[in-house]
């Protein structure tokens, strides 16, 4: 497999995800801004949609989307634990918290990279963020992870964007459960190694 991604973008997790199951696979870089390929080529060749994370199969097929990729990397690697039976509850849980993640989450902070974005809305985008974080940290006030005892795509996913707080001067302090749980997912090899394959602190 080979993983198309940008350091430090939300193809982290999948990044992460990868690196967990140790299935072997080779990432290439994108310009984003350029749409171009580390060493060259044209990204929108690979992945018109023009955004990373992109997943070049084996036989040379692609697929787009971030959970949808954290979906099928965890398929491939059942003994990892990253996700549930297919076709399972458990399964679909973990598929709520995905499109949370995604939806909530993600998307909130997608607007806040905008340097021209004015004050007010970075406000209003900062508070909905709070509140979505109270909720998680709420359930991770009860479980080690978001699907439980295991670590999850989920957690991967979460992860990733959470480590956007700082920089977007988001204050997360109040939240312990989600702080706890930060550091445990922090600490991870397959997380340490992703990071710095990326070239990011941890």
């Amino acid at each position: 497999m080979k993983l198309y991604y940008t350091p430090g973008t939300c193809a982290l997790a999948s990044h992460i995800a990868l690196a967990e199951t140790k299935l072997p696979f080779t990432t290439v870089r994108v310009d984003l801004r350029e749409k171009k390929l580390d060493g060259g080529g044209d990204y929108l060749k690979i992945n018109p949609k023009g955004y990373v994370p992109a997943l070049e199969l084996a036989d040379g097929r692609v697929i787009t989307e971030g959970p949808v990729i954290l979906g099928y990397i965890a398929d491939q690697s059942p003994s990892s634990n990253l996700a549930p039976a297919g076709g399972s509850f458990e399964r679909l849980r973990l598929n709520e918290w995905l499109a949370y993640v995604s939806s909530e989450i993600h998307k909130t902070y997608s607007p806040m990279f905008d340097k021209e974005l004015d004050a007010t809305t970075r406000e209003k985008l900062k508070q909905r963020l709070n509140k979505r974080y109270a909720l998680l940290d709420q359930t991770l006030a009860k479980q080690k992870f978001l699907g439980g005892d295991l670590f999850s795509i989920a957690d991967a996913y979460l992860y990733t964007v959470t480590r956007w707080a700082t920089s977007m001067s988001v204050d997360l302090s109040a939240y312990k459960a989600l702080g706890k749980w930060f550091e445990t997912v922090n600490a991870r090899p397959g997380v340490q190694s992703a990071l710095a394959d990326e070239g990011l602190k941890s």
